[in-house]
């Protein structure tokens, strides 16, 4: 795919993805400034990006479940008139996340043609992977965040005074167990079903996959107990699962081999998926048909003659 050193792109990986174990493992993000309300510092301990309407772009790709978070939490807050949003096309080339505005798939603010150009200019000396989504500050012509995680804890605070007011997604009485769902969730399923579908060795697969399976066991037995992860409220927790569910049976089940079991073979997590699913906003963060035709696209690795299942063909409305 291609990484980043010192401000200028590389075509050969040199990012270690694959441990002497055979087990895939993903590189951290690196651009990790904070948006607040007032500019103030953030938990990373850097300010400097006050909230205001109309200053910040989101770069997102359809595709990509990390991306995913923060159109899901843009639209849940409501910030669709205040944070505008440009997609990369949903492939990969040898220049990693591409535009291509004649499918319609623009950079609405510099016109890149990959979008390696913009970590060049957002970020003095970037080294590292070139990843969505991106927090961009339009006034300074800098990147604020590429970490998903940062990108959906400062948008459900920082522009409470500037949108109508909305749920908060990270309350203070509810953040302990927020947390705890969420470590288990990314470690084990959000990434654990990249760790299965890109394990070296029959082991690490194994072992990846399990675990994909414990936790979504774990997750249907709380939901047989409440209609969110913590409780009576959607929360943090919840929008870091969705994306993940929202690939599973089209995805997951298929190109990565996590095919135990489908998410509709889970009665109480189907029904929630399809409740979040119907949310306001949130069908208009899904693409089912770009998810099967992503994650099936070519690949030396997964799927080498590029072949794209017709299906699963699978009703997310509610219909009970």
């Amino acid at each position: 795919m291609g990484v980043m050193i010192e401000g200028k792109w590389h075509r050969d990986d040199d990012v270690a993805r694959v441990d002497k174990d055979g087990a895939w493992q993903r590189s951290a993000s690196t651009v990790r400034n904070w948006l607040t309300k007032d500019g103030s510092p953030g938990p990373t301990g850097v300010g400097g990006f006050p909230a205001e309407a109309g200053r910040y772009h989101l770069y997102a790709a359809w595709n990509c479940p990390w991306a995913h978070r923060g159109l899901l939490i843009r639209v849940l807050k409501g910030l669709e008139d205040l944070i505008t949003v440009s997609y990369a096309a949903p492939r990969r080339s040898d220049q990693g996340w591409v535009f291509d505005a004649d499918a319609g798939y623009a950079d609405d603010l510099y016109g890149s043609a990959s979008l390696h150009e913009l970590f060049s200019k957002g970020v003095e000396a970037y080294t590292g992977r070139v990843t969505v989504p991106v927090l961009w500050d339009k006034q300074t012509g800098r990147m604020v965040s590429n970490e998903s995680a940062d990108i959906v804890r400062m948008l459900n605070s920082a522009f409470d005074r500037l949108a109508p007011a909305g749920p908060d997604f990270y309350p203070e009485d509810l953040r302990m167990l927020i947390d705890l769902w969420n470590d288990r969730i990314y470690s084990t399923l959000n990434n654990g079903v990249y760790r299965a579908g890109f394990a070296g060795s029959q082991e690490s697969y194994e072992e990846a996959a399990a675990l994909v399976f414990e936790t979504l066991d774990a997750i249907e037995i709380q939901l047989g107990k409440t209609p969110y992860l913590t409780g009576d409220r959607l929360s943090e927790a919840d929008i870091r699962l969705f994306p993940t569910l929202a690939r599973f049976d089209v995805a997951y089940f298929g190109a990565f081999k996590c095919n135990l079991r489908r998410l509709i073979d889970y009665s109480d997590l189907w029904a929630y998926a399809r409740r979040f699913y119907a949310m306001p906003g949130v069908a208009g963060t899904v693409n089912f048909d770009i998810y099967r035709r992503g994650y099936n696209s070519p690949s030396p690795q997964r799927n080498p003659h590029g072949i794209v299942p017709l299906g699963p063909e699978i009703d997310w409305s509610i219909t009970d």
